[in-house]
């Protein structure tokens, strides 16, 4: 039996996983209604909002009929990997289990963003791509253009792109012969010492860790007993299986093959995604290269609140980081919020499916402060420090310069939209690199750009400022020194670690105000008055005030002595002055999340 190991790839919403259930139903591994349920979708997140969050590995039987008459048996293994940049490294993942690749484009958007980014990661990857025009079935579908796109953008021949439409099957069969007949069988020496790539593992209550592996050199057997490369921990295998895809146990998975391994792992720190699973008795030499350490670039805080309590936040976030290696964490204190951890994500919406699934999956309820980005400080004897939040920039007196992360950033836009998008940039400090057009109707634009001010509200001015028809990939490209400044924030004489952001100077005085205005929106109003103020070193740079709750002290007189009354009143005022030395100001989520929104 032949083995085809590939990657669906392509920008959001392109149809990845639409053509992922159709190839398992036209390989008779599901039936019509699971067709119509998005089968890959595992998580309900992924259903509601209809994206790909996590690389789902397949494996299907196929009979190939070549063009000589014969019939071929062939194992395809599959990977449907995610769309949006936040999750590249998911991609990058799922390319090193594979030789092969499709790349799907829509027939009626095009090239887009993430089109050429996981295009370029599967040729640096060294994989043989089949480039595919999806949805050719509806009213708006060019797939003639759509093909000369690809051939200016991407270099692939316009006659090599197989049209089909994953909705209704068309092209279906074509594809599945090409990936039959184009891609190569997997590299490995089945005799070899066993080698076998952890790509992804889940955690299960009843059966411990659960990685999903791809075994390059030899084979892996029931009953075997294994070894970690990376942190030379031995185990016995308990069950091997195959997603196919509901799991299915075998007795072995072979070389080039995709399965899941089960061996009572119960320590989540003994199972590292890259590392190389290896035999006890006839241990390989050298581990696999694995991949990466993952870069990430926002960060910001989680705080247990309500009936959550520390240590449940923490296992949580362990279960978590086991299934995505690209999400960090460590234990961070704050004078108003108590313990809790310092989080580090790829990008905002990293964050929020992060912050969701912790919610769901486990239970829990969290604060979360403003995400920040990554800084580097030269301090004046010459070293550098990294510092994820304001908090830890350290004395001004011995920092040389503050440097910001720099991002290169690819914009696919209508020709029509240049000049407004050119705005965006430049306002927000883009450096131009170059213009490039894709036909008549669309342009490539590339900018360099800080990250901090893009993660904020950018993708959203992005679509509104396109129509909804611009795209974005970006990739870090190093730090680059900056005029930037610690704005603090005091709420009632206190300064609250947990609102300081890092700024560039000339904007530090109108963000203080915007934020001050959102903070003042957002916080109630005490029984004593509150002042707002934003500082950077020991200059106030803006300040406002939430009034007290007023009480009318002088409802129950009825005239009377003058006296009287100013007597009442001059108590309520020391009252009021007594409170404030003691009381303490209530801060709401929102208000943490305030500091987004002043970023406009």
């Amino acid at each position: 039996m032949q083995i085809r190991n590939f990657s669906i790839v392509a920008h959001i919403d392109h149809g990845k996983s639409t053509l992922s259930d159709r190839l398992l139903m036209r390989a008779g591994a599901i039936t019509e209604r699971e067709f119509q349920n998005q089968m890959l979708y595992d998580m309900d997140l992924e259903r509601e909002r209809g994206i790909t969050i996590k690389a789902s590995a397949v494996t299907v039987h196929h009979e190939h009929t070549t063009s000589a008459g014969q019939k071929e048996q062939f194992m395809l293994n599959f990977i449907d990997t995610p769309g949006h940049v936040d999750f590249h490294y998911e991609v990058q993942k799922a390319l090193q289990a594979c030789e092969g690749a499709i790349l799907v484009v829509d027939a009626t958007q095009g090239v887009q963003a993430q089109t050429v980014a996981n295009a370029y990661a599967a040729i640096e990857a060294g994989l043989e791509i089949i480039p595919v025009i999806n949805k050719i079935d509806l009213p708006s579908a060019d797939p003639i253009r759509v093909a000369e796109e690809i051939e200016q953008v991407l270099g692939f021949p316009a006659e090599d792109a197989i049209l089909v439409s994953a909705k209704s099957g068309q092209g279906i069969d074509e594809l599945l012969a090409r990936l039959c007949e184009q891609l190569p069988g997997p590299r490995g020496n089945p005799s070899g010492p066993t080698r076998a790539l952890i790509f992804d593992s889940i955690y299960d209550d009843y059966r411990g860790v659960i990685a999903y592996v791809r075994v390059v050199d030899g084979e892996l057997c029931k009953g075997q007993k294994i070894r970690f490369m990376g942190t030379e921990k031995t185990y016995q295998i308990t069950e091997l299986g195959k997603l196919m895809p509901r799991p299915k146990q075998v007795e072995k998975i072979g070389c080039g093959e995709v399965g899941y391994v089960i061996a009572t792992i119960r320590e989540l720190h003994d199972v590292r995604i890259g590392d190389t699973i290896t035999l006890q008795e006839n241990p390989a030499s050298e581990p696999l290269p694995g991949y990466k350490p993952v870069q990430q670039m926002v960060f910001c805080d989680f705080y247990p609140t309500g009936k959550t309590q520390y240590d449940e936040l923490r296992d949580a976030m362990e279960k978590l980081q086991l299934n995505d290696s690209s999400f960090s964490f460590a234990p961070e204190s704050s004078d108003a919020l108590g313990f809790g951890f310092r989080c580090g994500f790829l990008g905002l919406l990293h964050m929020e499916i992060i912050q969701e699934r912790l919610e769901r999956e486990f239970d829990i309820e969290v604060v979360q402060t403003a995400p920040t980005v990554t800084y580097e400080v030269l301090m004046t004897d010459g070293t550098i420090k990294r510092i994820d939040a304001p908090s830890e920039l350290p004395n001004l007196t011995y920092v040389e310069e503050i440097r910001e992360p720099f991002i290169r950033m690819n914009l696919i836009v209508p020709s029509d939209s240049v000049g407004a998008m050119m705005k965006l940039c430049e306002d927000r400090r883009g450096i131009y690199i170059k213009t490039e057009y894709i036909g008549a109707t669309r342009v490539i634009l590339e900018y360099e750009i800080p990250l901090a001010e893009v993660i904020y509200d950018f993708y959203d001015k992005l679509k509104s400022s396109t129509r909804g028809y611009g795209t974005m990939d970006y990739e870090v490209i190093g730090f680059r020194r900056g005029d930037l400044v610690k704005m603090d924030i005091l709420v009632n004489g206190e300064k609250i670690d947990a609102l300081s952001v890092i700024v560039h100077r000339s904007s530090a005085e109108q963000r203080g105000r915007k934020l001050l205005l959102r903070l003042k929106q957002e916080i109630d109003r005490h029984l004593f008055e509150i002042p707002l103020q934003a500082a950077v070193g020991g200059k106030i740079i803006a300040r406002e005030t939430i009034k007290s709750v007023g009480k009318n002290v002088l409802a129950k007189c009825y005239g009377g002595d003058v006296s009287r009354k100013r007597k009442l009143l001059e108590k309520q005022k020391e009252g009021k002055k007594r409170m404030k030395r003691v009381g303490s100001v209530d801060i709401p989520q929102k208000a943490f999340m305030a500091i987004l929104e002043a970023g406009d």
